[in-house]
């Protein structure tokens, strides 16, 4: 069985990605979806705390009580990601450049949802429990990452949002508390489906 990897980015590894990352990791285990989470940042001083807002948010949100240090994005993190989640549009952009077949498996965080979600709706998850014309595959990796590609596939047949910067999630770094909570709502929001769909995927919800 293969290993399923998530990695969520931001800008400096200490509100919103490890929050994601914790969130995510706190959603797969109630689940029981097999997978693993990281985060990094693309502009991250090494080895800092979350913002206390931020871990407020984490436990808040159901997550369990965790040291996080941030750390740097670079290219082998994303090549050994079979997923990518993302705060922005820009940031995207930087795991794209730093290395290109990222496209296929890159999304921000909020597109992902808004596109599992529809998904859901269209009641065709189920199918990714079946592989081959036989029975369900064993290989939940496997199984993860076909759910991925066909996320990736309905990318461009998405309607177009009222605005563009829907799919960007708040940055709350340096901002006031409630700046922080709109964040983390999005965030919680967006978790919430994405691991919806990944467990749909899997036959597990």
């Amino acid at each position: 069985m293969t290993k399923f990897t998530v990695l969520v980015v931001c800008t400096g590894n200490i509100c919103r990605s490890p929050l994601a990352e914790q969130l995510l990791r706190a959603r797969f285990a109630e689940l029981a979806v097999p997978a693993t989470v990281c985060s990094a940042g693309t502009r991250a001083l090494a080895a800092q705390p979350m913002t206390p807002q931020a871990a407020a948010l984490s436990l808040r949100y159901g997550a369990a009580e965790e040291v996080h240090t941030s750390q740097q994005l670079t290219e082998p993190l994303i090549a050994e990601a079979d997923l990518v989640l993302t705060a922005s549009r820009e940031h995207r952009a930087e795991v794209v450049s730093l290395h290109p077949r990222a496209a296929r498996y890159t999304f921000t965080l909020a597109q992902f949802a808004r596109l599992a979600e529809s998904h859901l709706e269209e009641t065709v998850l189920i199918e990714h429990a079946v592989r081959g014309g036989g029975g369900p595959s064993d290989d939940s990796g496997e199984t993860l990452r076909a759910y991925v590609a066909d996320i990736a596939a309905i990318r461009g047949f998405a309607p177009p949002l009222a605005h563009s910067d829907d799919d960007d999630i708040v940055d709350p770094y340096r901002r006031t508390q409630d700046i922080y909570d709109l964040s983390g709502q999005a965030v919680d929001k967006a978790v919430t489906v994405v691991c919806r769909g990944l467990a749909t995927a899997l036959g597990r919800s």
